[in-house]
This record gives C-alpha cells, structure tokens and sequence, in this order.
C-alpha cells in the first residue's frame, strides 16, 4: 500500500552548470544528496513564508544530461574556467570543477493543510514553490528560464493522490506518462549484495569493494570453446566477451559514514559554525539503475529519504524501488 499523500511536481526544470563531481569516486548525475538539501532548504524557505508545507522525499527523472566535458577517445577533461589572478598578480591554481547541463523534474512528497485546497489554490501555491526554486541553487546549478513553447509542460502542479487503489494507480499512470522520455534513478542495493555473495563463492577474500568495482566497469571474460577440426582433433578456441549485468547500473553515493565521535559545538577548529556538533565522516557507496518512470508501480518506488541510524553513526538516503517491486 502506498502512504503517500500528495505530490508536488516541478516539471522541465533547466539546470545550468550543476556539480557534476558527485563524490570522490564518482561522476556525471549529481548526487541525489543534492536534491535532498534542495528539499530541506525548501522546505525551511517557505516557513518563513507562512507556509507550512512538509515534504518526505524527492524523486528525480532527468530528461536531458549535457556533460560539460572534451572527449577525446577514451579520456574525458572537463571544462574549466581560468580563476581571476591572486593578490600578488600571479595566475591562480586551477581547481577542477565538474559541470553539467540538465533538464530534469522534480516530484516532491509533502504534507499539510495547505494540499488540501481547491484546484485553482494548490495551482497557486505549485507556482509560487516553482518560483522559489527558480531562486535557488540546485546542485550547485542555476534554474534558467524554460524554452518557448514549452510553458505548458513546465506548469508546477500539487497533486492529492486518490485513495483507492484502481483510481491511484490509474493517477499515477497519468502522472507516468507526463515524465517520458526521461529516466529517473533508483537504488539497487539488492545487486550489490548478490553480486558480492557471487564472488565470495568463487574468492572467499572478495570484499564488498570488489563487488561494487565489479558493477561499476566494462568487465571482459575470456571464454574457451572447444572446437574440432577436420581431423577429428580438439582444440579450444578463445573468445573475449564483455559482460552486461541487466539494466543501465551505475555507482552512486547514498551518504555519509561516521568516522568518529560526535564533537560539542565550537571544540574542532575551523568548522563552519560553532553551534553546530560536529563529527567527520566519508562517503557511503552502493549502485544504482536508471529507469523509464513508466516501470514505476507507486510514488514509493520513485521517492528519496533520509533513513539515518546515529547509533551506527550512518547518515545515508534510501529508496524502495526494490522492496516494493519484490512485494508487487
């Protein structure tokens, strides 16, 4: 069963220079941590507008992905821009930045007195969050204005979903077809588990990163036929092959992992703000398939959340793309 309630969707959202630099590890897509603090930034700006719409998590189908990068057989530089000169009017150091042009959209999960208003008022408030948003950085990107002609797509709406079961999943199908042709990404930690059980019967040393190094590259295998010739001889005849898991797969990182004990405000040097706890941590990894948002079956299986543990001393998102597509 789906629980939930409303969906706010930003549609056609032009983005422009976004941080293509999603972690240490990993580039292209943004890291879906970025569309989390949009979300919870958000959600603090229209506070302090009076309005008090709550939002549980945030799906992205990206329709159009422009890498600003030089490809030059199988290497690929990124785009940089030369810094302004430093105070002794000497050429600065060069820092790497990876940028990227998207056209994605946005479908929030909210909550609050304010979804359930008539249809000309949450189309009132639809714009005025879309407005907002426009203001705003969006991994790091600006929003730009949508192309002529496509106004009609672009139309922020608030959507209350239908409570009964055939009706909400023939809304949602509705709302399906409005997001092709894009893709929208969703987690699959489920391969990279089975994938490690795999290697583990083959290796018993496999670690996890082995797993996860193992679905994010091209792997070629060698494979030997056995071929007789017309002499009645055997002989085997090699063949390289590369190996395609099912599915676009990608690594992606899905947070952070607590490296030590929580600091109290104002005790570590240099931190952004002294009012703050503070604690260091790295970055959390799992792998990740792009999907047609028609093979969604609920807004569950599209949405991102927070799903911390303190005690574990892990701040990482979750999805239940597979736990949901596992029970259907």
């Amino acid at each position: 069963m789906s629980e939930v309630q409303n969906l706010l969707v930003l549609p056609r959202l032009r983005v422009q220079n976004a941080n293509a630099i999603s972690s240490q590890m990993t580039w292209g897509f943004p890291a879906i941590s970025a569309f989390i603090g949009l979300m919870h930034a958000l959600e603090r700006k229209l506070a302090t507008s009076n309005i008090l719409l709550l939002f549980d998590g945030v799906g992205v189908i990206c329709h159009d992905f422009e890498a600003q990068a030089t490809e030059n057989g199988f290497t690929r530089t990124f785009h940089l821009t030369r810094n302004p000169v430093d105070r002794s009017g000497g050429t600065a150091a060069i820092v790497e930045e990876g940028r990227v042009h998207l056209d994605i959209t946005l479908v929030f999960a909210v909550r609050g007195d304010v979804c359930s208003g008539n249809e000309a008022e949450r189309g009132a408030l639809a714009k005025e969050v879309a407005e907002i948003v426009a203001g705003m950085r969006i991994a790091g990107g600006s929003v730009i204005p949508a192309l002529p002609g496509r106004t009609s797509r672009s139309r922020p709406t608030l959507i209350p979903l239908e409570e009964s079961g055939e009706e909400r999943d023939e809304q949602f199908r509705r709302l399906k077809r409005r997001w092709l042709p894009g893709f929208t990404l969703v987690s699959r930690d489920d391969l990279l588990a089975q994938r490690f059980e795999e290697m583990r019967e083959a290796r018993p040393t496999a670690t996890i990163l082995d797993a996860w190094l193992d679905l994010s590259r091209l792997n070629h295998e060698c494979h030997l036929k056995p071929i007789e010739s017309a002499q009645g001889e055997i002989h085997e005849e090699v063949s390289w092959e590369i190996r395609r898991p099912p599915g676009w797969i990608v690594p992606i990182p899905i947070g952070y992992g607590a490296l030590t004990e929580v600091f109290e405000p104002g005790t570590v040097a240099n931190s952004r703000d002294a009012e703050t706890p503070f604690r260091f941590v790295e970055s959390l990894y799992s792998i990740g398939q792009w999907i047609s948002p028609h093979r969604l079956q609920c807004p569950e299986e599209l949405l991102w959340y927070v799903g911390n543990d303190l005690d574990a001393g892990l701040y990482r998102l979750n999805n239940d793309y597979h736990n949901r597509s596992t029970r259907a």
